[in-house]
């Protein structure tokens, strides 16, 4: 069965599950047997979808449905397939504009962010598909819709994304405040990808390693970080800034 961003029920997620609707998470029931139960881990697995094996407590909390043992949590979006969006954007963009995001864990933040990138000219935003937000209603009503107007896709791993995208000739610019670089001393006048870090824990340091540049932001008062959302908002801003110079 299906209500909202939720189906429920064996034969309904292994119905779901087969015709390639834009599951988040599958959460199974630990200890659970049957052929029908197995055919949808099968299946599950074989399209590499991020699921869980949780107690029959999780679940009945997910929905006080009949639930037999799964519930999928179904986003309101469809997810694009990374190369195909970046070869396109490639192709008909001078400066290709990209946005990752490693582990951002608010989904408000998540949303004010897709609507600041919408409005920045962000030419598609990158997620690893496990330890990230879910595109959820709230989401969406934070993004003022900007969710279904921007190319947004799911990676296995941020490491190959940004390896692909170097390899495509565009440079990576993670924000950490683990730096001394400034904002205002790098160009982003060349096809550009910026690393946005989840809220408190920041850029994982295997990523930053990996990035060609990084920059903070001037911290001027006594408290010495920004809201991820507010700070992605500066950094879009002032690419947008130099690009209209």
């Amino acid at each position: 069965m299906h209500t909202g961003n939720q189906i429920y029920g064996l034969r309904a997620v292994f119905e779901a599950v087969g015709s390639n609707k834009p599951i988040h998470r599958v959460y199974l029931q630990k200890g659970l047997k049957g052929d029908l139960f197995k055919k949808v881990e099968t299946l599950v697995r074989k399209k590499g979808l991020v699921s869980s094996y949780v107690p029959i407590e999780k679940l009945n909390k997910l929905t006080k449905n009949n639930h037999q043992g799964v519930v999928a949590l179904v986003s309101p979006i469809v997810f694009k397939n990374f190369e195909e969006v970046v070869e396109h954007v490639l192709k008909t963009k001078d400066l290709p504009f990209f946005l990752l995001l490693d582990r951002l864990s608010d989904v408000r933040n998540f949303g004010a962010i897709i609507r600041t990138a919408e409005c920045c000219g962000v030419d598609a935003i990158v997620v690893p598909k496990t330890g990230s937000a879910p595109i959820n209603d709230d989401t969406v009503k934070t993004s003022a819709g900007a969710a279904f107007k921007i190319p947004i896709t799911k990676v296995d791993h941020l490491k190959d994304a940004i390896f692909y995208l170097q390899s495509s000739g565009v440079e990576i610019i993670a924000a950490t405040e683990k730096t001394e670089n400034s904002i205002y001393d790098v160009s982003f006048n060349t096809p550009c990808a910026i690393i946005m870090g989840s809220e408190g824990r920041g850029i994982s340091p295997s990523l930053l390693k990996l990035a060609d540049h990084s920059a903070k932001l001037p911290m001027l008062g006594d408290i010495g970080s920004l809201n991820v959302s507010v700070a992605c908002g500066v950094f879009l801003y002032e690419v947008v800034r130099q690009r209209m110079v």
